[in-house]
């Protein structure tokens, strides 16, 4: 890989832990939960791609095949279709660094080509064997996310995520992968019940253990309407309320649809110190 793609990854990298790291969300499908179809082009797509970065936006992540409950799968071709425009346009502004959301190594892979610096991995490592070779080949950066084949409300769902993270931990060990680039994604509202999903954001302390930066999606998730009264659906007060949570819990990048809001109350939380001190109690 290039001088230039290793600069922008570490200056990416470098900022975990200095502020809270926020992760815009673009949706290059027609299905996604919150915003498919709201794109249907790549100049559309890099329209709002600088509106993110604008906005406040780290890096900016972009998928090409939703991940919600049900979602139809995309073959692999025209996955690469709906991407592929929108990087090679962004290719042209190395100062804004991206990620590539697929679980799917060959997109990966030609993705990093292009100059994404982080591979989103809503499977961990786990679905596509190929996957840790080709970010431990494309130098880049990884999220492991946890995830499972289906619900299941018996089971101790943080213990469970960490059979995940220590399955998916050796797969990246074995390819290579330097553990200063391995972020780790507890998977809220993926195959987990709303209490789970719950119980995740009151426990994500017990994950820091991993001395790795944690990562939280709630973005409009469906789970956090149910927390609201005469609510039916996500809001924003809800998703910023979930985040404000889970970084008081340790939480370090918060992938988000709503940028500029997410920046604003995270600078507040962050003066007020309140996660520091939230940290300095758990060292106890």
């Amino acid at each position: 890989m290039d001088d230039q793609f290793r600069v922008r990854r570490d200056a990416f990298l470098r900022k975990i832990g200095v502020h809270p790291v926020v992760m815009g969300i673009l949706n290059l499908t027609p299905d996604s939960f919150s915003d498919g179809g709201r794109f249907p082009t790549p100049a559309a797509a890099v329209a709002h791609a600088h509106k993110l970065f604008a906005d406040g936006a780290d890096i900016v992540d972009v998928g090409g095949e939703s991940t919600r409950p049900d979602a139809t799968a995309v073959a692999a071709g025209d996955e690469w279709t709906r991407v592929e425009p929108f990087l090679a346009a962004m290719a042209r502004h190395p100062d804004k660094p991206l990620s590539i959301d697929t679980y799917k190594a060959s997109i990966a892979a030609r993705a990093l080509k292009l100059g994404a610096v982080l591979v989103n991995d809503v499977w961990g490592l786990q679905k596509d064997d190929a996957m840790a070779d080709a970010v431990a080949e494309g130098e880049a950066a990884v999220v492991i996310m946890h995830n499972r084949a289906e619900k299941d409300e018996t089971i101790d769902i943080v213990s469970d995520i960490r059979r995940f993270f220590d399955r998916s931990l050796e797969r990246a060990a074995r390819a290579g992968i330097p553990l200063e680039r391995i972020i780790l994604d507890p998977g809220i509202a993926f195959a987990k019940s709303s209490r789970q999903n719950r119980d995740v954001i009151e426990r994500l302390g017990e994950l820091r253990g991993y001395g790795l930066p944690l990562l939280v999606g709630v973005s409009r998730k469906a789970f956090l309407g149910s927390l609201m009264e005469g609510s039916v659906e996500a809001t924003l007060t809800g998703t910023i309320a979930a985040n404000l949570a889970a970084a008081a819990q340790g939480a370090a990048i918060f992938r988000v649809h709503d940028v500029a809001e997410h920046v604003a109350a995270l600078k507040v939380f962050g003066a007020l110190g309140v996660g520091s001190a939230q940290a300095e109690s758990q060292a106890r």
